[in-house]
């Protein structure tokens, strides 16, 4: 069972800032940037298929994950000093060691098999070729980020050797598809325009209207997003292809927003037919402004991963066809292409529901937040999805 402390974890990177010894006018924090790397990671693995390469998602999503907590765990490190620590392999050894004893306890309720996993992650190398993806992915959202910081940090010392680091290390990754397609074009076009696009998101501010600490965005609400439908894909036994989608549908659900903004869901249900005109809307501002910068094959499995966002769903020979109910052992298997729409929505919620609490529990609780939170703890109440008891994840949070 996913435990309170483990939730706590996860979101406790959307209060950790990155560059803060940099000036700066966006507040860049830890989640925010490990949803761009898992998205960005999933654009280059993506082009490496259709290069005929083999991607292993399963361990691009789990070693994603690993790192992910990790640094969250050793966020007191600067990032020169902690390289500098990885590249020791001894130093390497006991920073990992005692990483692994803070996560031992939270992985080990789960089922699945992920706490020997991580063990293993942590013990070996990491020089997959996923690894190799979520290398580059790593450095390119750092040199999106570093855009915003390097114009206001020109004067400070030492900040042009920081920008060629950060150049030499995308270099290294120069053999995938996409790196070499964003070091050779313009900023405003290709890869490089659809790393700026989604990483826009974290412009988005979550409950915008509503004070609120920490104050966080669409793209780290994403991950968390992500990782807890993964998380329960893996409890329910889901199999390769649908702990993939479960993840991948989590990280990207609220992909449109970029365009359209986001629209509480008091708002869209205020007015009849106004929830149908949304999708409509959002679907129609997909095609035209993010599909020009996807490759025709690509295009369709973004739309899945987007639009019924919390409906069942599986996709046979190209046709969608949703699911009123929870998904049978037969619409599971990989063929059936099946995504747990109702866990992302369960998800969605509990995401919503931990800003809420959190906030409170810091002592910024206006009566919105306070009415959000009994509402959204009334809803899932007894909730089982999958045959998951949703509802002992609310639970535990309160």
């Amino acid at each position: 069972m996913i435990s309170k402390a483990l939730m706590e974890l996860i979101f406790s990177a959307a209060s950790i800032e990155r560059w803060n010894d940099h000036p700066r006018t966006p507040q860049f924090t830890e989640l925010d940037k490990q949803s761009h790397k898992a998205m960005i990671a999933w654009f280059i693995a993506r082009a490496e298929e259709d290069r005929g390469r083999t991607v292993n998602w399963d361990r691009l999503i789990r070693n994603g994950a690993f790192s992910f907590l990790h640094r969250v765990l050793v966020t007191d490190i600067k990032p020169p000093v902690f390289h500098r620590l990885m590249a020791d392999r001894e130093q390497q050894k006991q920073l990992n060691a005692w990483v692994f004893g803070q996560l031992e306890p939270l992985l080990s309720p789960i089922a699945g098999g992920l706490c020997e996993q991580c063990r293993e992650y942590l013990d070996g190398v990491n020089e997959t070729f996923e690894d190799r993806i979520l290398g580059a992915a790593h450095y390119i959202a750092t040199r999106w980020e570093f855009g915003f910081i390097y114009y206001w940090s020109k004067p400070l010392y030492g900040i042009e050797k920081t920008k060629t680091e950060i150049m030499g290390e995308i270099e290294k990754y120069r053999d995938l598809a996409l790196v070499e397609e964003l070091l050779s074009q313009p900023a405003d076009q290709g890869f490089s325009a659809l790393v700026s696009l989604v990483g826009q998101l974290q412009f988005q501010k979550r409950w915008a209207q509503v004070q609120r600490l920490p104050a966080t965005s669409v793209l780290g609400h994403l991950l968390v997003v992500g990782l807890l439908s993964w998380l329960i894909a893996i409890e329910i036994g889901a199999g390769p292809r649908r702990r993939r989608n479960d993840f991948y549908c989590g990280l990207f659900h609220d992909l449109p927003e970029v365009l359209t903004r986001d629209i509480i869901s008091p708002v869209k249900k205020s007015v009849v037919g106004l929830d149908e005109l949304i999708k409509r809307l959002e679907r129609q501002v997909i095609e035209e402004n993010l599909f020009p910068l996807l490759p025709p094959s690509w295009r369709n499995d973004v739309l899945y991963m987007v639009m019924d966002e919390f409906q069942n769903r599986v996709r046979v020979d190209g046709k969608v066809r949703l699911i009123p109910r929870d998904l049978t052992n037969e619409e599971g298997r990989d063929e059936m292409d099946p995504v747990d729409g109702r866990i992302v929505e369960v998800c969605d919620k509990l995401s919503a529901y931990i800003e809420a609490k959190e906030s409170i529990r810091i002592g910024i609780h206006p009566a919105q937040l306070e009415e959000a939170g009994l509402r959204l703890s009334d809803q899932f109440a007894g909730r089982v999805v999958a045959g998951y008891e949703a509802s002992r994840l609310f639970g535990c949070c309160r």
